[in-house]
């Protein structure tokens, strides 16, 4: 069988008819195929459960997993206020689990899905979503172990309240993480990579707690980035600049590589609200993004992708963006799927939505967790 897939979005009062809406709009792409998997990107201002009602009602229970983000994306671009449905069908299975305790602990949430890898002994993958706010993504990628490929996002939302949520099925929430293990005659390409650059600027983190980056050359970091751009340090507390500060976030020296790190928000005693750890003692780069850089970004992580994939022939995109590409954008919304598509053709049906992260894994090492970056994941029939 064919892998196949179609694509819906729509906006809406309310959720449920979001929902209801893009999911008759994929539904009508499939003809007579029946659907295998289901994810939704749904705007964080509508209600979860609304959401997962309406897309339900017409798709009843096939396996569906999905998160909550500022705007969706499409092969039409950038879709806000709206709920983005993309259905696939083809001879594979799905299977998704909801694991509501990601955010009290990473560790135990990766042991679960260890434990659910090893019961079955077929080659297998897994797609998930999990909350970009509370839990701890690095934690959570040590505890994969099994080789297994992990690919997915951290979902996002309002980043003032932390507002966000993840879908699995009829079940909804926050501070949990949606999976769903796939095998069959599916395969995935994956590539990633993010437009930003250091500019000469090096800090020395001096003093950091949990999620918490209080202080930059042994000042509050909101003290440090206010002498850099000029805008007092106690404005960096609040709106816009406490959000804008993640299109500015701190590269680490890790081996050839800058490990990129973002802060989600500045709070109101000035320190950097992560959502990674960060060590006390090393030194870090300002890194700055521009829209050159981020085209460049998208091509090239889309190469990445159709190269892993192989001879398998592609029929569908999963696009995450870190939210710092809609923030660094706003002028060309949605130039990101141009990029894309430069790539992959404009026939391919797009889906995605804007992240606080992504997470992924390269043969038998452990998963990565990124911040700042694009990840393009695209889905073929096996060979």
């Amino acid at each position: 069988m064919t892998l196949i897939s179609s694509v819906g979005s729509a906006q809406a009062l309310d959720g449920r008819e979001a929902g209801l809406q893009a999911a008759h709009q994929a539904l009508n792409g499939m003809g007579a195929s029946t659907p295998g998997l289901v994810v939704v990107i749904a705007s964080h201002q509508y209600q979860a459960r609304e959401v997962s009602n309406g897309v339900s009602s017409l798709l009843g229970d096939v396996p569906m997993i999905g998160f909550s983000s500022p705007a969706g994306l499409t092969q039409e671009g950038l879709r806000p206020h709206s709920v983005v449905v993309a259905i696939l069908a083809g001879d594979f299975h799905a299977e998704t689990l909801w694991l509501p305790g990601y955010a009290q602990s990473g560790r135990e949430t990766a042991s679960k899905i260890e434990q659910k890898v090893a019961a079955r002994a077929e080659s297998q993958s897994l797609l998930f979503f999990a909350d970009g706010f509370n839990g701890d993504a690095e934690q959570f990628c040590g505890g994969i172990t099994s080789g297994v490929k992990v690919m997915g996002g951290l979902s996002s939302g309002d980043l003032h309240t932390g507002n966000t949520y993840q879908m699995a099925g009829s079940q909804t929430g926050a501070g949990g993480l949606v999976a769903a293990f796939l095998r069959g005659n599916l395969k995935t390409g994956v590539g990633v990579d993010h437009g930003w650059d250091p500019v000469g600027r090096q800090f020395r983190i001096t003093r950091s707690r949990g999620f918490w980056l209080r202080t930059l050359d042994g000042r509050p970091s909101s003290e440090t980035y206010a002498g850099l751009f000029g805008y007092p340090a106690r404005d960096w507390a609040f709106p816009p600049l406490n959000y804008l500060a993640r299109l500015y976030p701190l590269g680490i020296e890790q081996g050839e590589e800058l490990l990129v790190r973002a802060p989600i928000r500045v709070e109101a005693d000035g320190s950097f609200r992560m959502n990674a750890n960060i060590r006390e003692g090393i030194d870090a780069y300002l890194l700055v993004g521009s829209r050159a850089a981020c085209e460049r970004a998208a091509r090239q992580a889309t190469q990445q992708a159709l190269l892993q994939l192989g001879d398998a022939k592609p029929a569908f995109a999963l696009v995450l963006v870190d939210v710092a590409w809609q923030m660094l954008l706003k002028a060309q919304p949605g130039i990101e799927i141009n990029a894309v598509q430069e790539i992959l053709g404009s026939k391919i049906p797009i889906a995605g939505g804007y992240t606080l992260g992504q997470i992924t894994s390269a043969g038998a090492e452990p998963p990565k967790f990124l911040n700042q970056h694009i990840m393009v994941i695209v889905f073929g029939e096996a060979s």
